[in-house]
């Protein structure tokens, strides 16, 4: 294969990628891009820790091909977007490792722009699809409630 140019918005800034288009999301983003915050966990679509949004919407980045993302816009865990998300993870001590949380931010903030004000039972569903082997989940749980509390969120 050869390599293209494909163009993407990446936190909102217009980006121009030479690669093949069956290149990872994720391999593109912490190579080309340096922006490592989004980590290979599994490859397998299984753990959470490579999470982006795309379009609002979040997907794992391992193995999303670079071409379908073309044209799109991918939000990392280092969009400015997610400030409050983050300081409220480090205000409630939400981590320990932190290999997962760059996922777990992610949905998160997908979960907090479709709802304002989750329930606890919408914030431990959202974030079902992540593995934490560090036993923070209810830190996680609180960090998320207080960024949705948060004024002028």
């Amino acid at each position: 294969m050869t390599a293209a140019t494909i163009a993407l918005t990446v936190n909102g800034r217009s980006v121009e990628v030479e690669a093949e288009g069956t290149k990872p999301l994720l391999a593109v983003l912490r190579e080309d891009l340096a922006l490592r915050g989004s980590r290979f966990g599994c490859g397998a679509e299984q753990c959470g820790a490579c999470m982006v949004l795309v379009d609002g919407v979040p997907v794992t980045s391992c193995t999303r091909e670079l071409g379908s993302v073309a044209g799109r816009n991918v939000t990392t865990v280092e969009s400015p977007a997610l400030d409050r998300l983050r300081q409220a993870f480090l205000d409630e001590q939400a981590g320990q490792c932190g290999y997962c949380l760059s996922g777990i931010l992610i949905s998160a903030a997908a979960l907090l722009n479709e709802k304002a004000v989750p329930s606890r039972q919408q914030i431990v569903e959202a974030l079902d699809r992540h593995l934490c082997r560090c036993g923070v989940h209810n830190r996680i749980i609180r960090a998320i409630q207080r960024a949705a509390a948060e004024p002028g969120r």
